[in-house]
C-alpha cells in the first residue's frame, strides 16, 4: 500500500471544506487575492467600491503589524467616498458570527524576499485568517511549524501584508493535527501548539475528524470572533484551548438559559485566569446581567489576577483597594469589578454600606470564585448567598473538595458541589499532562532516617514527633543533601526551587542552617524565605493540606519571637538585594511578599523556604523543584507539586518532588482522588532504570546511523543528516531527564561523556550550516527540524568558566597544561553559548596566555584583549555597512535593554547614505544579523 503524498492530502482536505460549504476559489498571487478581497468585501457590507475607494481601504488594512491588524479585523475601516462622505466596512461579523463569505484556496504564491507558495488558505470576507500547512505522513508536524516561521520571515509581509491578518495556523501530517495563533515568529513556541478536542477532552486529532468539528464555517468564525484573546500588555494573540472553549460555553449558557450555579474542574497550570476573563469578558456583554464580579481570597492573587485581566483587556478592570471604593464600583457603572472574599464579606456586613449595597440585593449578577476549594468554606460564602438574591456563582478550582478531602468546619463537612452545584467541565491533571499543557512529576522518597541498627525503615506516621523530626541531626542531614543536588535538579540553577516544612520553628532550623553553611563556604545558594508571624499561625500539620493562612491580618495579635526572626531573614534579604523591606507594617511586608514571589519567577532567588505560603495560587515557570519536609495530602499535596510543573522550553521536561518523608501512600490516593484510578503512570515519571533503558535504545539507534563520530562526515544527502539530528536529538532528550535523577551517573552508558561530547560537536556543525545557509535561495529541508539547542547549552559554561579553566592552568605541569587546554577545547567546540567566541579565546590562548607573567591576572588580561577586539569588531561593522558610530551604540544599548533586535527603519536611520528603496528590506536584514552576531559574541555569556 502506497503511502499518502502531501498533494493527496492536500486534496481530500479541500474536497471536504467544500463538502462544509466553502466556496472554492482559485488565487494564484496577490493580485488575485486582493481583487477577491474587493468583491467579498462589498457583498459582505452589501456595497460597491470604486477603485479610488477601495484603494484607500487597501492602504489602512497594509498599516500596523499581526496585533494590530487583528484589532482592526475586529474593527470598522473607514473610508471617504467619491462624494465626499464617510464609509464603514466590518471586516467580519462578530455579533453573528455565521453571517460571514468562506473561502477556501490553495497554493497561492507571495513573493518577499523570497517566493513561497502556502498550501491551503481559508478565507472569510476575502481575507486570509487561517493558514493550513501540510506534510506527508511520517513527517514530524514541527516541520510544518518552522515551515510557517519561514514563510512569516520571507513573504507573509510582502505587497500589502495580507496575511498579517492570519488569526490561527493549523499544522497536519494527516495523523495529528494541531492549530494555535499567529504571533511574531519570536514569539512563537511549539508548546503553545494545541490539539483539538471534544467535551470529555478526547483529542480529535486525524486532519479529517478536525476539519469536520474545527474548520466547521460557524465554529471556526466563532474560535476567531469569541475564543481569541487579545493579550494587550504583551501585544499577543491568544487561542483558547478546547477544554478552555468548552467551560467558557458552558458558564454563558447556563447564565442565558438557567439561574443554576456551578463550576470548573480545570487542573492546576491549565490557564483558569485566562478562561475565568473569557467567560467574564462575554457575560459582561451580556444585557442580562448588570455585574460580573471576580473574588480571590488572597491579597496578591487580587493584585495579580487585575493585572492580567487588564493585559488582556487594558482598563477592563479596576482594582479596590478598599472596601469603600468596591460599594462604590457596585453603585456605579463598572461593569467588571476584581476583588477580595474579604472585602466583599465586609460590603454586606458593615452598616456604613449597606445603604448603598441593600439596593443591588436584586440585581442579576455573576459572581465567579477563583481557587474555590479554599475560599468557599467558611461562613462567608453563606452571607453572601443570603444577602444577593439574584446572583448566579460559579467556581474555578484544580482541586475540588469531594466528601473523602473535605475538611470539618463551623457549617460541618461541606464539598464543592454543595457549595457550587454541578461540575460544568472537567480538565483533570492526566488530560493536561497527556496534552502537554503541564509536565508529569518526577517524585523522589529521600529515606532520612532508620530503624535501630539500620536494619528497616520506620513509617514517618508511627513515629512523627518533633523529637525525631526536627532532630538538629536529621534536619542538617537534608541540608547537605539538597546543597549537593541542588544543580543537577535545577539544570545547573537554570531553574528555583521551592521549599516547604512543617513549621515556623522547623523552617527557622533550616534557614539559619543554610546561612551558616553559606558563610563557611559550602554554598554559593541564595536563600529566602517568607511566613507569617500571627500569634494563631496555622499548624500546618494540623489537617495535612497546607493551607493555612498567609498572610498576617491587621489588627491581628503577633507572634513576637517569630517575627523578629523574619525581620533578621528580611535583613538578609535586603543585604542580597539592596532593598528596604521589613515587618513594621503591612503595605512593606506585602511589598516584601510581591517583592520575593517576582525574583523567584526572575530566578534571582535559589531556594524559597515556605511554611504554607506560595504552595497554592501561585506560578512561577522558573520553578521546576520543591524539596518537602512536611505531611501533604489531598488537594494540599497536589497544590504543593504542581508549582513545579508548569511548561518552560525543551530544557524543563518534569517537574521535580523531593519528599524527605514517606508521602507516597497520600501521593497515591491524591492522585487517584483528582486524576483516575489507573493514572498514576502517566502522572509520575517511570523509574531511573526505564530512562537508562530508553537511552540505550536511543543511542542504539544513533549509532546504526552513524557508527563513529567521523562517520558524520560521511553523510551523503540532507535526508541522511536529518536522520541524524533526529536520532541525537532524541539521545539529548532522555538524558536531560537522566541528569535530573540524584543516581544520575554518566559513566554507566552507552555513550561515555567524551564521545557524547563529539557527537554534540558535529550535531552543532550542522545547525552552524543551516543558519549559515539560510541566505541561498534553495531551501534547506534541515531548516525546518528542530535542533532543540536549549538542551545542550548551559548557562554555567560560559566565558567565565574558561577563565577559570585558565588560571588553573597557570600553575600546572605541562602535562597538565595540555590536558586543560584540550578541556578548553572540547568545551569550545560543544558548547553552543560559546562557538560564537570559539576563534578569539583561542587566538588570545595562543598568542596572550603564554606571554603571561606567572602572577598576572588571567581575568584582567582577558578583559583587555576582549574589549580590544570588541572594538575593533565594532569599528569594522561601522565602516563596512556606513554605519553613523554613535547611533549604532544607541542601538546596541537599546537591543541590549530591550532584549530585542532592532527595526529595520532604525538601522536604516542609522546609514550615512541611505540605499534604494527596492534593497532598503535587504541591506537592513543583513545589517541586523550582522548586529545580532556581535551581540552573541561579545557580549552574550560573558560575564
Amino acid at each position: 500500500m502506497t503511502t499518502q503524498t502531501e498533494q493527496q492530502l492536500e486534496d481530500a482536505l479541500i474536497a471536504q471544506l467544500e463538502i462544509l460549504g466553502w466556496d472554492r476559489v482559485t488565487i494564484k498571487d496577490e493580485a488575485d487575492l486582493v481583487s477577491n478581497l474587493k468583491h467579498q468585501l462589498e457583498v459582505h457590507n452589501k456595497t460597491s467600491l470604486s477603485d479610488a475607494e477601495f484603494k484607500q481601504v487597501l492602504n489602512k488594512l497594509a498599516r500596523g503589524n499581526i496585533f494590530e491588524k487583528a484589532k482592526t479585523l475586529r474593527d470598522r475601516v473607514d473610508f471617504t467616498r467619491d462624494d465626499g462622505t464617510t464609509g464603514y466596512l466590518e471586516l467580519i461579523n462578530q455579533a453573528q458570527w455565521c453571517k460571514n463569505q468562506y473561502q477556501v484556496t490553495n497554493q497561492v504564491t507571495m513573493e518577499g524576499s523570497y517566493k513561497n507558495r502556502y498550501d491551503v488558505t481559508l478565507l472569510v470576507n476575502g481575507l486570509p485568517l487561517v493558514q493550513i500547512e501540510l506534510k506527508r505522513r511520517g513527517l514530524e508536524m514541527k516541520e510544518a511549524f518552522n515551515q510557517t516561521n519561514r514563510y512569516h520571515r520571507h513573504s507573509f509581509s510582502a505587497g500589502y501584508g495580507l496575511f498579517g491578518y492570519l488569526q490561527l495556523f493549523v499544522i497536519s501530517n494527516g495523523v495529528n493535527t494541531k492549530y494555535y495563533a499567529n504571533n511574531p515568529v519570536n514569539r512563537r513556541d511549539f508548546k503553545q501548539t494545541f490539539f483539538w478536542a471534544d467535551e470529555n477532552n478526547k483529542t480529535i486529532r486525524q486532519l479529517s475528524a478536525f476539519a469536520e468539528d474545527f474548520l466547521e464555517k460557524c465554529t471556526l468564525s466563532k474560535m476567531i470572533t469569541k475564543y481569541i484573546v487579545l493579550h494587550e500588555s504583551d501585544q499577543l494573540l491568544m487561542a483558547l484551548r478546547p477544554y478552555q472553549f468548552y467551560a467558557v460555553e458552558r458558564i454563558v449558557e447556563r447564565v442565558q438559559t438557567t439561574t443554576k450555579n456551578g463550576y470548573i474542574w480545570h487542573t492546576t497550570g491549565s490557564g483558569k485566569t485566562l478562561t475565568s476573563f473569557k467567560a467574564a469578558q462575554i457575560l459582561t456583554q451580556s444585557p442580562h446581567v448588570h455585574k460580573v464580579v471576580f473574588v480571590v481570597d488572597r491579597k496578591d492573587l487580587d493584585f495579580q489576577t487585575i493585572k492580567e485581566f487588564n493585559s488582556f483587556s487594558e482598563g477592563s478592570v479596576d482594582a479596590t483597594t478598599n472596601t469603600s471604593n468596591l460599594v462604590k464600583q457596585f453603585a456605579d457603572d463598572t461593569p467588571l469589578i476584581v476583588t477580595t472574599l474579604q472585602k466583599l464579606n465586609t460590603a454586606i456586613s458593615r452598616d456604613r454600606h449597606l445603604k448603598t449595597m441593600d439596593g443591588l440585593k436584586d440585581k442579576r449578577m455573576v459572581f465567579i470564585f477563583d481557587e474555590c476549594h479554599r475560599s468557599q468554606f467558611g461562613e462567608t460564602h453563606k452571607r453572601i448567598t443570603d444577602f444577593f438574591q439574584n446572583v448566579q456563582m460559579f467556581g474555578f478550582t484544580g482541586t475540588p473538595i469531594f466528601a473523602e478531602n473535605s475538611a470539618k468546619n463551623a457549617m460541618g463537612k461541606r464539598t464543592t458541589k454543595d457549595l457550587f452545584g454541578e461540575c460544568l467541565h472537567k480538565y483533570v491533571i492526566t488530560d493536561a499532562i497527556r496534552d502537554e499543557n503541564v509536565l508529569k512529576f518526577s517524585v523522589e522518597y529521600i529515606r532520612t532516617f532508620k530503624g535501630k541498627d539500620g536494619v528497616q525503615d520506620i513509617e514517618v506516621e508511627a513515629i512523627d514527633t518533633a523529637e525525631v523530626m526536627e532532630a538538629p541531626a536529621r534536619l542538617e542531614k537534608i541540608t547537605d543533601y539538597i546543597i549537593a543536588h541542588h544543580s543537577s535538579k535545577t539544570h545547573q540553577r537554570q531553574f528555583t526551587a521551592i521549599m516547604c516544612v512543617s513549621n515556623v520553628r522547623t523552617l527557622n532550623a533550616y534557614y539559619e542552617m543554610f546561612q551558616a553553611k553559606k558563610e563557611a563556604g559550602e554554598h554559593d545558594l541564595k536563600i529566602a524565605t517568607i511566613f507569617s508571624y500571627q500569634a494563631n499561625e496555622e499548624d500546618a500539620e494540623a489537617d495535612g493540606t497546607g493551607t493555612g493562612d498567609d498572610m498576617p491580618e491587621d489588627g491581628q495579635p503577633v507572634n513576637i519571637h517569630s517575627r523578629d526572626a523574619l525581620e533578621r531573614y528580611i535583613g538578609d534579604y535586603n543585604a542580597m538585594f539592596g532593598t528596604n523591606y521589613s515587618t513594621r507594617d503591612s503595605k512593606l511586608f506585602y511589598a516584601y511578599y510581591k517583592d520575593i514571589g517576582k525574583r523567584v519567577k526572575n530566578r534571582e532567588v535559589d531556594i524559597l523556604l515556605v511554611v504554607n505560603m506560595f504552595l497554592t495560587g501561585f506560578d512561577s515557570k522558573a520553578l521546576n523543584t520543591i524539596y518537602v519536609d512536611k505531611n501533604l495530602k489531598h488537594h494540599g499535596l497536589v497544590q504543593a507539586f504542581s508549582r513545579t510543573n508548569r511548561t518552560m522550553g525543551a530544557k524543563k521536561s518534569q517537574g521535580n518532588v523531593v519528599a524527605f518523608r514517606n508521602l507516597k501512600p497520600a501521593t497515591d490516593k491524591a492522585i487517584e482522588l483528582f486524576a483516575n484510578k489507573d493514572a498514576q503512570e502517566d502522572i509520575i515519571l517511570a523509574p531511573y532504570e526505564d530512562y537508562v533503558e530508553k537511552f540505550e535504545q536511543a543511542a542504539a539507534t544513533l549509532l546504526a546511523i552513524t557508527p563513529t563520530v567521523d562517520s558524520i562526515d560521511d553523510l551523503l544527502t540532507e535526508e541522511d543528516e536529518a536522520a541524524f539530528i533526529k536520532a541525537f536529538r532524541d539521545v539529548i532528550r532522555i538524558k536531560n531527564v537522566l541528569e535530573c535523577f540524584s543516581q544520575f551517573d554518566a559513566s554507566t552508558l552507552p555513550l561515555d561523556g567524551q564521545t557524547f561530547a563529539d557527537y554534540r560537536s558535529k550535531y552543532l556543525d550542522l545547525y552552524d550550516k543551516v543558519r549559515g545557509e539560510k541566505a541561498k535561495e534553495k531551501v534547506s529541508i534541515l531548516e525546518d527540524l528542530d535542533f532543540e539547542i536549549e538542551l545542550i547549552s548551559r548557562d554555567k559554561i560560559n566565558v567565565s568558566y574558561i577563565i577559570t579553566l585558565l588560571r588553573d592552568m597557570q600553575s600546572k605541569t605541562p602535562e597538565e597544561k595540555a590536558k586543560t587546554r584540550k578541556t578548553i577545547m572540547d568545551v569550545l567546540d560543544t558548547e553552543a553559548q560559546l562557538r560564537s567566541k570559539k576563534e578569539l579565546i583561542e587566538r588570545f590562548i595562543a598568542e596572550h596566555f603564554a606571554a603571561l607573567p606567572a602572577n598576572a591576572d588571567v581575568g584582567t588580561e582577558f578583559d583587555s584583549y576582549w574589549e580590544a577586539q570588541k572594538q575593533t569588531a565594532l569599528v569594522a561593522l561601522s565602516d563596512d555597512e556606513g554605519l553613523k558610530r554613535e547611533a549604532l551604540d544607541k542601538i546596541l544599548a537599546n537591543y541590549l535593554f530591550t532584549e530585542k533586535p532592532p527595526m529595520r527603519d532604525d538601522v536604516i536611520g542609522i546609514m550615512e547614505n541611505r540605499p534604494a528603496l527596492r534593497d532598503r528590506r535587504s541591506v537592513a536584514d543583513r545589517v541586523i544579523e550582522k548586529i545580532k552576531a556581535f551581540v552573541e559574541t561579545f557580549i552574550e555569556g560573558v560575564d
